[in-house]
């Protein structure tokens, strides 16, 4: 299983963001899909190299509960990898913030800039219970909010797809709005939202991929099939324009720019 780096729970929130930002709502990832995953199939578990040292305690975030949205997936749609546990969706967060931060920070000095981790992570229950620039957050959604500099997502869906999908999706979730953050601290502002979201999956496909070919992540079995999927059900509806505010792509423009980054890093996704 996946083992977290010794002070990874100073950087998650233990309780709900207290007060609201002044800034713009962040970007958010799309709804998963509203279909269940067909057969049984069995992915593994996305490992990360343990170091040594001693195993800090769990942080305590709000216990998942039933979500609204119909379908929200549940015991019957569980993956076979036994990839169910709170306790396993927890790690799994707290291991992907430290490798982004660890990763983030090497791109940072190799170009001999300083860089400042995103200040919080924060698991939210309900709708209104955390807010940005003065925007209530929804439910069923994962969002970096720039002015207050966090990333905030509802635990429930979260762990939802956790479940729906695999411990690959905790990963790329976490990659993609570590993105919009880095995107905030580089100065990159897009004409088009779509180019903003495309640009994000580009960089959580880099990071994840480098993080493997460096040895920190392990890939087992159906990882990568897990990454599919879980691209496959954030992409746009159909009849979405992809000029409007809040596009962020179809499936397939979202699964090609991750996998763009995935195999050749961050030169492929126009950075500058």
């Amino acid at each position: 299983m996946i083992i977290p780096r010794p002070g990874y729970t100073d950087r998650i929130d233990r309780d709900a963001w207290e007060g609201n930002c002044d800034g713009t709502l962040g970007i958010a990832v799309a709804r998963v899909a509203r279909r269940g995953r067909g057969g049984a199939g069995g992915g593994g578990r996305l490992r990360r190299r343990w170091s040594g040292g001693e195993r800090p305690q769990e942080p305590r975030e709000p216990a998942p509960g039933q979500s609204r949205q119909a379908a929200s997936p549940g015991p019957e749609t569980t993956r076979a990898d036994g990839t169910t546990s709170v306790e396993e969706f927890k790690t799994d967060i707290g291991d992907a913030v430290n490798i982004a931060e660890d990763y983030w920070g090497a791109q940072f000095k190799a170009s001999g800039q300083q860089f400042r981790p995103i200040r919080r992570i924060v698991p939210y229950q309900r709708e209104g219970e955390v807010a940005c620039g003065g925007q209530a957050l929804p439910r069923n959604n994962a969002v970096y909010c720039s002015q207050g500099d966090f990333i905030a997502y509802d635990v429930n869906w979260s762990v939802a797809a956790f479940r729906q999908v695999g411990d690959a999706f905790v990963f790329y979730l976490l990659g993609h709005e570590y993105a919009h953050g880095i995107q905030a601290r580089l100065g990159i502002r897009s004409s088009f939202t779509i180019q903003q979201e495309l640009q994000a999956d580009c960089m959580a496909g880099a990071y994840l991929g480098d993080s493997v070919r460096s040895g920190v992540l392990k890939l087992d079995t159906g990882d990568l099939d897990e990454f599919r999927e879980g691209l496959l059900a954030v992409g746009d509806d159909p009849d979405q324009p992809w000029f409007a505010e809040g596009s962020h792509g179809t499936a397939e423009q979202r699964t090609d720019s991750f996998f763009r980054g995935y195999e050749n890093s961050l030169d492929a996704c126009d950075l500058g």
